[in-house]
């Protein structure tokens, strides 16, 4: 694979191992995705938009297996080689229901993060907001640097120019922070702490944190675009020009109680009305959902106005689907995709290897290709559920035994054994036809 040897180790490792499990790496996809480069382009001119100022939508459409998750977080590694935050939330009906907006921001601002910073970077992000006003200030040679009084006065008075418009709508988002930057400055470590779970949209936040801030109650449905809205305030003063969030696997709304569901398609609608009015500039929204939910009657065709705001035409043959489509189609793995997805997988591996000759010489283009019609034909032939599999067999199975022992050979020593204990239920569901283990024989 082109520039396999110019990655570092750690970042190799982290992919490795993550495959190893049976899980999607959270970076480093770019090192062996496949048949995404069609959507580069056009999703980094989104991205670009986005950091100036503007906002951006779209709808990932994929069977179950086809990559959604894979091409949700490829998408955030180009959003923070480009400065923005990113973050990912995964839509269920009982911990994350998305009629609850309050709920998802909670869950937004816990797994936020950036390039320098892991999953919650909002005090980080915070932090870096308050020192960034403060060079600002100190650039301007108004304020002597040892003037500490002085300092933070004039920055009080630039963190309220800042936060005018959000203060308008959502004064709590405005008078939490100030009371953070007192209690900072205090000294008082617990009313820091506190008061940054709360504008995180964390519950049970300690009543003396929110009266020393002048805050009351917790975040509700309509306060979390408010605090949305302030959030993309500050990572823009800080440096991050934007923010990506992704809501993965909406497609749950089709399973919950009628009544629940109106109010999460609902919430979905107001929230792209909402882009659409410029209210949250920097805003990077993607759903990732199943074609039930993008066109069945209980999914987004419930809703007219919703459905109205996803419809994509795609009659025509997918090679002509447009990447700047509100819906981007995700084709899934045919065999020779799955080859080559194996493939650079290895060569990714080899990178690290112990023995990268023999890796080479025995785990060959054409063995990767055996395996991968064999994993497939263990889930009843159907290429689309493999990826996950087949990439968990060949780390695990294959590649690490024969960097690790002189004499294992593949061909020779390995049959797949595919066990409904190492299966989620979409490829539990695929192998349903074979009874007990899977013994295939690779040649």
């Amino acid at each position: 694979m082109t520039g396999a040897t110019e990655v570092s180790a750690a970042r190799r490792r982290e992919v490795i191992d993550a495959l190893r499990r049976g899980t999607v790496p959270q970076a480093g996809l770019d090192l062996f995705a496949v048949g995404l480069d069609h959507f580069s382009g056009a999703l980094d001119d989104d991205i670009a938009t986005v950091a100036r100022g503007g906002s951006a939508f779209h709808a990932i459409r994929g069977e179950y297996g086809s990559g959604k998750t894979f091409f949700a977080r490829w998408l955030a590694e180009r959003a923070k080689r480009a400065g923005l935050a990113t973050t990912e939330v995964q839509i269920s009906e009982t911990e994350t229901p998305l009629h609850r907006l309050e709920t998802v921001y909670r869950r937004l601002t816990e797994r936020l993060t950036t390039a320098t910073h892991q999953p919650s970077a909002l005090r980080a992000v915070i932090d870096s907001w308050f020192y960034t006003l403060e060079e600002e200030i100190l650039d301007a040679g108004e304020v002597a640097d040892d003037d500490e009084n002085a300092l933070g006065t004039a920055v009080d008075a630039l963190m309220e120019q800042r936060l005018a418009e959000v203060a308008r709508t959502t004064p709590a988002f405005a008078a939490a922070l100030r009371g953070y930057r007192a209690a900072r400055a205090a000294g008082d470590a617990a009313t820091a702490e506190a008061l940054i779970a709360w504008l995180g949209g964390q519950k049970s936040v300690a009543s003396s944190a929110r009266r020393a801030a002048g805050v009351r109650g917790d975040l509700d449905h309509f306060g979390a675009l408010g605090f949305l809205q302030g959030l993309l305030t500050v990572l823009r003063d800080c440096g991050h020009p934007g923010l990506l969030v992704v809501l993965d696997e909406i497609e749950t709304l089709q399973r919950v109680r009628g009544d629940v569901r109106e109010k999460g398609l609902n919430a979905l609608r107001q929230l792209l009305d909402e882009i659409d009015t410029g209210r949250f500039p920097g805003l990077f929204l993607v759903i990732t959902g199943t074609p039930a939910f993008y066109d069945g009657q209980q999914g987004a065709q419930r809703l007219p106005p919703l459905a109205q705001r996803l419809a994509t035409d795609f009659t025509t043959d997918p090679r002509f689907d447009s990447p700047r489509a509100v819906q981007l189609r995700l084709a899934g793995f045919d065999l020779p995709r799955l080859g080559e997805l194996g493939r650079n997988v290895r060569d990714l591996y080899v990178g690290a290897a112990r023995n990268p000759e023999r890796i080479a010489a025995r785990v060959d283009d054409a063995y990767i290709s055996e395996l991968a019609a064999a994993v497939t034909g263990g889930l009843g032939g159907k290429v689309g559920v493999a990826p996950r599999l087949f990439l968990r067999k060949i780390v695990a199975d294959v590649l690490d035994r024969v960097d690790e022992f002189d004499e294992f050979d593949p061909r020779q020593h390995y049959a797949l054994t595919v066990t409904g204990a190492e299966l989620n239920d979409v490829e539990r569901n695929a192998a349903a036809s074979s009874a007990g283990e899977i013994d295939l024989e690779l040649p």
